[in-house]
């Protein structure tokens, strides 16, 4: 039996890790393969292997960018003293990418996410079936789903830190529902620091699971997996401060960006005038909102409301497993988050809690009748047919995965005009746009914004392509 479940787990992320990999070769914007923040992780990423240093100094010099990236690239260091710049954004996806670019470029780079990709739909597959029972032919077909639909399998190509995180986090939460082991917990210790590592902004949900495992633990009486997990990330959080002083010169890499030290605080990544009651749209928004809504690229996702009223309703065994980072991941992308409408493809500051949305729905589904899995998979294929239109659009150079991919010709894209609500357009919203769009993005980012937004060439300028890139799009 295990034997058959590890060969079916190889099979799902082989197949995972294919329908991801054609992204890499669809163009970011029409001013580079790479753009908005990618370039910086990639220069991060040579240097670490070239010099062993985060200092891209050398780098930007050498214009080493213009292999993926042929617009100007925008400034996002902070020159320091001694002469160095450190890109503002933590340094373990560079790490993981040093290898990989160094060998295959910046497609080798991005392949290394599809590999991610396909970890991530074995990874789900195990959570869902193992931890959660669901079936082992609905939790295969689920996970399968979820790899090849939005926001998964775009993120599998997009040189960011959300698709690792995602992956970390069914980790951790797979390995903190198995057997009291010290290799569980060290799957679970692994996974927790490692999210800060890939962005600052993931702490949040490694603490509500960190802290799930803890009353796990104690409630087990696993004295000694508690204590020693407990000086694991004393140890591993006083080292992520000290580093982060040492390296960027304060508690977070915002402080070696140049926005932020022109804005006077690290802080400015939340907004420089955060309106809470006005990004409290983005509550439904992130979720059905027409242009950057999940629900609009995959239908299947609007089965996570019933499905979380169905778990707060039933309360089966570990359900705020699934429930407390989802909520937890859901609530910083509302109201952290400087703006849902930014410089990227949709889904990317839920991404990270994203899994155990797909976990939830499939323990949903399998509570209901034929009729209820028959609806959510016609949803659900509905989606895929939408990553089939937007990976052909985008290897046929019509569309990019930032600038223009609402352009996509598919059933679902039809629902961005007519089905799915633009928030950002919505009654009485112009104030909440001035303020967590303009004031957050354009504030937040600069005037440059616009300025360094300039079309690449006057065949896409019509078409609203061959943007340059921003600053930074934490």
């Amino acid at each position: 039996m295990r034997s058959d479940l590890r060969r079916l787990l190889a099979l799902v992320a082989v197949v995972g890790t294919l329908v991801a990999a054609p992204g890499a070769f669809v163009r970011s914007t029409y001013g580079g393969l790479a753009s908005v923040d990618e370039p910086q992780y990639l220069l991060t990423a040579i240097s670490l292997w070239e010099d062993q240093s985060l200092d891209i100094d050398d780098e930007l010099d050498e214009e080493r960018w213009r292999t993926f990236h042929q617009a100007q690239l925008p400034q996002q260091t902070q020159p320091q003293p001694d002469g160095s710049q450190i890109a503002p954004h933590d340094p373990l996806l560079s790490l993981l990418l040093a290898l990989p670019y160094r060998l295959c470029g910046v497609t080798g780079a991005r392949w290394l996410l599809a590999l991610v990709n396909g970890a991530l739909a074995a990874a789900l597959l195990h959570l869902a079936h193992r931890r959660f029972a669901v079936g082992r032919a609905l939790a295969t077909t689920g996970a399968l789903t979820a790899a090849a639909s939005v926001p998964f399998v775009v993120y599998g190509s997009q040189l960011y830190p959300e698709l690792p995180a995602a992956l970390a986090v069914t980790l951790a939460v797979d390995a903190g529902l198995a057997p009291v082991r010290r290799r569980s917990s060290a799957i679970v210790a692994a996974a927790i620091i490692a999210l800060p590592w890939l962005s600052v902004k993931y702490v949040p949900v490694a603490a509500v699971v960190a802290l799930l495992h803890l009353w796990r633990l104690q409630r087990e009486h696993a004295v000694t997996h508690r204590n020693g997990l407990l000086a694991t990330y004393v140890a591993a959080g006083l080292g992520y401060v000290v580093a982060h002083l040492a390296w960027y010169g304060g508690l977070t890499v915002y402080a070696a960006g140049d926005f932020f030290v022109e804005q006077g605080s690290q802080f400015s990544v939340l907004g420089t005038r955060p309106n809470p009651l006005g990004r409290s749209r983005r509550l439904i928004g992130l979720l059905v909102d027409r242009g950057f809504g999940i629900a609009a690229w995959q239908p299947a996702w609007l089965a996570m409301l019933p499905a979380l009223g169905a778990l707060a309703v039933r309360r089966p065994a570990r359900w705020t497993w699934l429930a407390a980072p989802l909520v937890v991941g859901w609530a910083g992308a509302t109201w952290a988050a400087v703006t849902m409408h930014g410089y990227w493809f949709p889904g990317r500051h839920v991404l990270h809690a994203l899994p155990l949305a797909v976990v939830l729905v499939l323990w949903w589904v399998q509570q209901g009748g034929p009729w209820l899995r028959g609806t959510v998979s016609v949803l659900a294929s509905l989606g895929v047919w939408a990553t089939v239109g937007l990976l052909s659009g985008g290897l046929a150079g019509d569309l990019t995965f930032v600038v223009d991919f609402a352009g996509v010709d598919h059933a679902v894209g039809e629902a961005h005009a007519q089905g799915f609500v633009g928030v950002h357009r919505a009654a009485g919203e112009d104030h909440v746009h001035s303020v967590a769009l303009a004031d957050d993005t354009r504030q937040a980012y600069g005037a440059a914004v616009d300025q360094r937004y300039a079309p690449a060439s006057a065949e896409h300028a019509e078409h609203g392509g061959g943007l340059r890139d921003p600053q930074v799009t934490e």
